[in-house]
Parts: structure tokens; sequence; C-alpha cells
């Protein structure tokens, strides 16, 4: 049985309760009933009705989803996490089964304790509700480079303001095309007919480009990292992250119309820089769930640490067969990309590849492909006017073989300016440039050789798009990774690498240093009744000479 104290202090780590009183926990605690399940008990079955909320005190429990016929595992939970909560708060049928993976321990609050909870304490409707929120996206979206184990806790899109604020220029443009319909109302020009479908067909074509662009940028936190997802439809494909034993600080900031309206910026601090959570619900309450989970991270590592040591004891000794190593991670697969002509950032099989801005593309093309558009427009207007000398005009003829060379001089820029790439692997850098048809030219160096790194913007230009060179000092020499999109994140992106390189490398350093401290621990176990021995047998012949006879002068007979 669970003691009071125990449930306050059991909840008192769980974001759900972060900021009570002692009193309001008592009073959660008091409601708490306890349920123990064995291994392979269904506790939950999807599509029951929801009159429970479940914490998790020890133990694991599975939690799978039947969707078309099949049975899919989404997540193993453990002692700390909770379920249950989106049938009780939205009133709707269990969404998913939960089955015990071990003997397990839940202190259970039923619907009727949870409402008269919400109302004595209004802040838990609020954190429930981003729990809740966060199910339904997870539910909804499926992210192929989720590590084996990894559990995604939060989920969330920037606030709904934002997308209200840039869709309020495309809204408006909306009403060109109902001024142009009433124009050819009162005059029926076919220009006005035309000018009403053009604009509605960009306004509509703005409106959800912009509605995209908010629905792909997604914060998360998993049980092992924190991470910022950002999309630009066939642009960019960015992914900030940081593991969770690299947090150093989570603070909240906000202005009078955020706390307004219920938004602000969540700041994580990290080795590798912040990663901040701009513009996002709930601020407080995300704050919470990220401080709760570093801590439970840090928590599990140093329990992990002794329990390895303990193993690695017993192995020496003999008490336990020795494991094999471990495998080295299989990395995590990621969707092959069909289409990486035009963006300027994507990931494939570990490696992040960046081009240059499409600014300096456009540089590169801007006079082919202004005189192809000429030439095109030229020929076509040619073609559609009869000319009454048609047998000797060979212009339309001209412009049309014309189109060839043009097109194949844009085509040459493009290549040319897709084939110069910058890439970072999980141990070295890489600057490609790469001519068609010509020389290729590759700089490479390691990543543990980096001394330092500047992110740059330089003129008007970079600051408004949001462009420029990252400058990398490799031991006596410098690389630099010129005219890149966000440059600070390609500097956060390297040193991500970095740093997993880093801990990679301690946790190796750390593997033989626990070898060396078992064997020698081990050593000194096996040995202790030799030493204890050896140690009474010069005890006993001290103990059996005589002490030297002493005269009255001091001097030894």
């Amino acid at each position: 049985m669970v003691e009071s104290f125990q449930k306050v202090n059991f909840i008192r780590k769980m974001h759900l309760f972060r900021g009570l009183s002692n009193e309001e926990l008592e009073a959660i605690a008091e409601k708490l009933t306890e349920q123990t399940c064995q291994p392979d008990e269904v506790i939950l079955h999807q599509g029951d009705l929801g009159d429970s909320f479940h914490l998790i005190y020890n133990g694991k429990v599975i939690v799978s989803r039947r969707e078309r016929g099949k049975v899919e595992k989404i997540a193993d939970l453990v002692a700390g996490d909770h379920f249950g909560e989106d049938a009780l708060v939205s009133h709707a049928r269990r969404s998913a089964t939960i089955t015990a993976r071990e003997e397990t321990l839940l202190l259970n609050l039923s619907r009727q304790d949870v409402e008269a909870l919400m109302k004595r304490v209004p802040a838990l409707r609020s954190k429930f509700q981003v729990s809740v929120l966060s199910h339904r996206l997870v539910r909804a979206r499926r992210f192929t480079w989720l590590e084996d184990g990894e559990v995604v806790y939060f989920i969330s899109r920037k606030h709904p303001i934002l997308l209200w604020k840039a869709l309020i220029v495309p809204i408006l443009a909306l009403l060109l095309p109902v001024l142009s319909l009433v124009l050819f109302l009162l005059d029926p020009l076919p220009l006005y007919l035309w000018l009403a479908g053009i604009t509605f067909i960009i306004a509509l074509g703005a409106l959800y480009l912009r509605w995209l662009d908010w629905g792909n940028d997604y914060y998360i936190v998993t049980n092992r990292r924190v991470i910022y997802l950002e999309k630009i439809i066939l642009l960019y494909d960015s992914r900030q992250e940081a593991p969770l034993t690299a947090v150093l600080s989570v603070n909240t900031q906000s202005d009078v119309v955020g706390r307004t309206l219920g938004y602000g910026d969540v700041i994580i601090r990290t080795f590798v820089g912040n990663i901040i959570f701009r513009t996002i619900g709930f601020p407080e309450e995300v704050e919470g769930l990220v401080r709760e989970h570093w801590e439970r991270t840090k928590s599990s590592s140093r329990r992990a640490d002794i329990d390895a040591m303990k193993t690695s004891i017993r192995q020496k000794l003999g008490l336990v067969p020795a494991t094999p190593p471990e495998a080295p991670p299989k990395p995590a697969t990621r969707p092959v990309q069909t289409f990486n002509l035009f963006k300027v950032r994507f990931e494939e099989k570990g490696i992040i590849t960046y081009r240059k801005h499409w600014i300096v593309w456009l540089k590169q093309t801007w006079l082919p492909s202004v005189l192809f558009i000429l030439a095109l427009v030229w020929l076509i207007r040619d073609l559609l006017i009869t000319h009454p000398d048609r047998q000797v005009y060979l212009l339309p003829e001209l412009l049309a073989l014309s189109l060839v060379p043009l097109f194949l001089w844009w085509l040459y820029q493009t290549v040319d300016w897709s084939n110069d790439k910058f890439q970072v692997s999980d141990d070295q850098i890489f600057d490609i440039d790469k001519t068609p048809l010509g020389r290729m030219h590759k700089n490479v160096a390691p990543l543990d050789n980096i001394l330092s790194m500047e992110a740059r913007r330089e003129g008007l230009l970079q600051v408004i798009f949001n462009y420029g060179n990252v400058y990398i000092t490799v031991g006596g020499s410098q690389m630099i990774f010129e005219d890149v999109m966000n440059p600070d994140d390609v500097q956060q992106d390297i040193d991500q690498r970095r740093v997993s390189r880093r801990e990679k490398q301690d946790r190796e350093k750390t593997l033989s240093e626990r070898e060396r401290l078992s064997e020698f621990f081990a050593a000194y176990h096996q040995n202790a009744a030799s030493f204890q021995s050896e140690l009474d047998e010069k005890k006993r012949q001290e103990a059996s000479i005589p002490p030297p006879d002493v005269k009255p002068g001091g001097e030894e007979n």
C-alpha cells in the first residue's frame, strides 16, 4: 500500500500538478485509488467509454491502437507517465488499448473526482488540455525519424493567432475579385471578369500556402529530446533538436498581449544554444512538462549508471554471465527524398545537406529566364498574328530555335547552383563545389577539429531574406558555408552533431572507466580473504616477538 506522503511526493514531480500547494496535493492524494495489474492484463479497451484517469506509480504499459484491421503499437509508458485523460476531458471513447507489460501499480482518479478537482483548482484544466491536444496531434502525424522506444509527450503548432495574422493580407485580397465582379456588372467588359478570376485564384492560393506553412511547423518534446520542426514546401526542411541531457535551463517569456490571449515563448537553453518554442499556447504548462522530463532523464541516467556498475561487478565476480557488447544503435529511418533539386536544406541517411539560398539561384538564372520568357512571348505573339509575307517571315522559326539554347543555359545555371553543397555528417563537414560536366572540388574536415564558428548576415538583402555565411575555423584554415539560409540554424546543426559525437565518445570513455573500476573492485573482493589472512598472520607474528630490553639510559641490550 502506498502511503499518503508517498503519493504526494509522486504527483509533486508531475507537470500536471506542478505549482500546486501542499494542501491541494494532499487533497488529490486522498482521492487516488490503487490498482495492481498483472503482466499482459488489458487495463483499458479501445472504444470503451472513459470514466477514469490513471497514473503509473511503478511498472510499464503498452499503448496500442487498432486501425483498418491492424493493431499498431503506439508507445511504452513507464513510471511517472499517465493515460486516460483524452476520453475523460473530451467525453469521447477510449482512443487506444492499454496493456500491462509487467506487474504495474496504478493510481487512479474517477471522472467525478477529476471534475471536482478542476473546479477546485482551475489551473488543472489547462494542464489536462495541453496533454489532450498533444495526443490528438500525435495520432494525426507519423514521424518516421523517431527512434525505437522514443515516446512523444508533447507536440504543438504555433498559436493560432499567428495563423490569423498571416491570413489577414490574403483575406483582404479576396476583396479584389469582388470589386472586379462589381465593375463587370456595371460595365460588362471581359477584362473585369478575367481580373476577378485571376485575383481570386491568387488570393486563394496565398491563403492555402499560409495555412500550410503554419501547419508544417511543430514543437515536440519526447522522452529523449526537444525538437523544433520547420518546413517550407519544396524549399526548406529543418529539424533543430537537443537531447534532454544537454538542457541547462527552461524559462518562459510573454508580453501583455500574449498573457491576455494565452501564448508566449518557452526558451530552452542547452549546450548547443537555445531552442525556442515561439508563440506557443499554454507556455507555463509547457515549461513544466519540459522540466519534468528533463529531471526524469537526469534521475534515470544516474540510476542507469549505478545499475550498470553493479552489473559489471557481478559479471567480473562470476555471479551473472557476461553479456555481449551492445551493437551500435541503428540510425533512425527517414523517408527517401524524391525531389531535392530546389531544397536549400534537407536530410538523408543522417547527412544534412545545405544549398545556397534561392536568391543566389535567382542571380544565376535571371538573365536566361528573362530572355526565354521574352522569346516565348514574342513567338506566341507572332504565331497569333497573320503576316502578309508569311512565306519569307522567318522570325518565329528563329525564336523557336533560340528557346532550346536559352533553356539549356537556364538548366546549366540551375544545376550549377544545385551542385554547390555544404554537408554535415555524424563526424565530418563537407564543402562540395561541382561544375556541371566539369570539375568537382571537395573540402572535408572532422568535427573534432573545429575550433570556432561564427554566423553572419551582411547587408540589407541578407537580413531581409535571412541568409548569410557560417565561418568555421578548422585547425589553421577556415571553411565557409556561403549564402546558406538561416545561418544561425546551420551553426546550431553543426553544434548538435559535435555534441552528439562528444556524448558518444564520453559514453565509450565511461564504459571503459566502468570496466576498469569493476575489475579493480572484483580483484579486491576476490583477494579480500587472502589479504585479511596475510594481515592476521602478520599481526600474530608481531605479537609473538618479545619487545627488546631497554637499559635505563635508553640504550638497547
